[in-house]
C-alpha cells in the first residue's frame, strides 16, 4: 500500500507534456556536437585551446552555483547549460585570451545576462554572446590577437605565440598602402580548402566550417534544432555575398569564403538556434535567419569590425517578440468571412468611440 504522506501534488498550467527529453539530454547533445570542432581546435591550436574551454566551463559553473546558493535558490548545476555557455563562449574566443579575462566574460554571462534575468529560460539574449560582446568592449586588444594555424600557444601564457591575420580580417576591406584604395586580399598561402576544413587562424571554435556544420546536422537529426533558422540564416548570406561580391573577386569565391569564414556555421548551428532567445513560430524562425542573415553581410561589408555574427545575432535577440506576434498562424477555423466581421465591428466601435 501507497503511503500518501510522502506524495506531493503539483499544480500547474497545461498542457501536459510527458517525455523523456529533458533540458540535461538536449543540452548534453549541443556538448557532443561541439566535441569535433573542440578537437580541430585542439589540433591546431594545441593543448591550450582545450584548457581555455575547461576553464570557462568549471567558471560558468561556479558563477551559476555561487549566485543560486547566495539566493538560496534550486541547484540547477544538473542541467549542463552553464557547460554549454562556458564553451561557446570560448569558442568565440581567442586562443591567446587570458584565463582571468574569460571568467570576466563567465561572470557577465552567467550572472547578468542569465540569472539576473531569471535564469535559464528568461534571458533575452544568447549569455554566450552577451559575454564575448562585453568582452569585445572592455579588452578589444585580447580579443582581436590570432595565432596562426599550427603556432602553438603555450599552455600557461600565450605571449609567446607566433599571431597573424584571420581571413576574416584581411576579406575586409582595408587600405592598401602600395596603391592607396581599399582592397580585399586572403592571407599568403590560405585557400578556400584551409577556410573548409579549419586550417587557419582565428577564435577557438569558428575555425572549421566542416566540423561545425556536422555538428549541427547532428543536432537536426536528432531533433534538438531544426533547420529552418540555419537554413535561412546560411542561405540569405550565400545569396548576398553571390549577388554583392567585393574587392574585384568572382562571385562563387567570394560566397565560399564568406560562408566557411568567421563564425557563421557556430553562429547559424550553435547560437541563433538557441531556445530561450529564438522565436517559437515557424514563420518567426525564418525571419530571424534572414535578419541575421542581413546584418550579418551588413556588418561585414559596411562596419569597422570584419566578423558581423555575433553582433547580428544579439540585434536580432532583441527582435523574438516581435517576430514571432508578425510570424503567427491564422487561428484554424476562421473564415474570411468572419476576419471581415471582426474588422467591421471594431471599426464601428472605433467611430462610436469617437463620436
Amino acid at each position: 500500500m501507497i503511503d500518501t504522506k510522502d506524495l506531493k501534488l503539483s499544480v500547474a498550467s497545461s498542457p501536459h507534456v510527458c517525455s523523456p527529453v529533458n533540458t540535461s539530454r538536449l543540452m548534453l547533445d549541443v556538448l557532443i556536437a561541439l566535441v569535433p570542432a573542440l578537437a580541430m581546435a585542439v589540433y591546431v591550436f594545441g593543448p591550450r585551446a582545450l584548457s581555455l574551454t575547461v576553464v570557462s566551463v568549471l567558471g560558468c559553473e561556479f558563477f551559476e552555483w555561487g549566485y543560486r546558493k547566495l539566493l538560496k535558490k534550486p541547484d540547477s548545476y544538473g542541467d549542463f547549460s552553464a557547460a554549454v555557455t562556458g564553451v561557446l563562449l570560448a569558442f568565440v574566443c581567442p586562443v591567446t585570451l587570458p584565463y582571468w579575462t574569460i571568467l570576466i566574460g563567465d561572470f557577465f554571462a552567467i550572472v547578468v545576462v542569465k540569472q539576473l534575468f531569471g535564469g535559464l529560460g528568461q534571458n533575452f539574449m544568447n549569455p554566450a554572446l552577451g559575454g564575448r560582446a562585453f568582452l569585445m568592449m572592455c579588452y578589444p586588444v585580447a580579443m582581436t590577437t590570432w595565432v596562426q594555424p599550427g603556432k602553438w600557444a603555450g599552455l600557461i601564457s600565450a605571449a609567446d605565440a607566433v599571431t597573424g591575420a584571420t581571413p576574416m580580417s584581411s576579406l575586409h576591406k582595408h587600405l592598401d598602402a602600395a596603391t592607396g584604395a581599399y582592397v580585399h586580399t586572403l592571407p599568403d598561402g590560405v585557400s578556400l580548402a584551409d577556410m573548409f576544413v579549419g586550417n587557419i587562424g582565428g577564435c577557438v571554435g569558428e575555425i572549421s566550417a566542416l566540423l561545425l556544420l556536422l555538428g549541427g546536422l547532428y543536432l537536426i537529426w536528432r531533433g534538438v534544432i531544426r533547420a529552418r533558422i540555419p537554413v535561412a540564416y546560411i542561405a540569405t548570406v550565400a545569396v548576398l555575398c553571390f549577388v554583392f561580391p567585393q574587392g574585384g573577386m568572382d562571385r562563387i569565391p567570394w560566397t565560399l569564403y564568406n560562408l566557411c569564414g568567421g563564425g557563421l556555421m557556430l553562429g547559424a548551428f550553435f547560437m541563433a538556434t538557441d531556445y530561450v532567445t529564438s522565436p517559437v513560430t515557424k514563420n518567426g524562425e525564418i525571419y530571424f535567419g534572414i535578419g541575421c542573415g542581413l546584418l550579418t553581410v551588413f556588418i561585414r561589408y559596411f562596419g569597422g569590425y570584419p566578423e558581423g555574427v555575433s553582433y547580428a545575432i544579439l540585434l536580432m535577440n532583441i527582435c523574438v517578440w516581435l517576430l514571432d506576434k508578425a510570424g503567427a498562424p491564422e487561428r484554424f477555423g476562421v473564415t474570411k468571412e468572419m476576419k471581415a466581421k471582426a474588422k467591421a465591428d471594431k471599426k464601428a466601435a472605433k467611430e462610436g468611440a469617437s463620436k
